[in-house]
């Protein structure tokens, strides 16, 4: 199986969709995707229980609100949400994120409802 020699350019990507809140699945490494996202506003309170879950912030700013405490990221930083910890991202203004967690992993966890889709690839 031959392996892409073209790497993936996150700006370029990231213009290509404007969607709020839909993954958009770049690459993949060894059983995990690694996807994109734009995000405005509050998102639902979500659980996965058997997967911590990588968050980047690229441009904007993220609160991840966690029921102790919220941690804020910045573009370049990173949290990660250990697994089977309750939180809910917010963004009050735009913001672009890159995640990074096992194949299949459903974004709203185990909290289901409206906003729950499937990672979308992006070529």
């Amino acid at each position: 199986m031959s392996k892409s020699v073209v790497p993936v350019n996150i700006a370029d990507k990231l213009s290509q969709f404007s969607e709020l809140w839909s993954q958009k699945k770049v690459a993949v490494l060894n059983d995990y995707e690694v996807k994109l996202a734009k995000l405005k506003g509050e998102f639902v309170w979500h659980t996965h229980e058997d997967t911590d879950e990588l968050f980047l912030v690229i441009s904007g700013r993220l609160t991840i609100q966690l029921r102790d405490a919220d941690v804020v990221l910045e573009p370049g930083e990173l949290y990660v949400v250990p697994r089977g910890v309750e939180h809910c991202p917010v963004a009050d203004e735009e913001t672009a994120i890159l995640l990074l967690e096992p194949a299949g992993t459903i974004n709203t966890g185990d909290a289901g409802g409206p906003m729950t889709k499937a990672a979308e690839i992006l070529n």
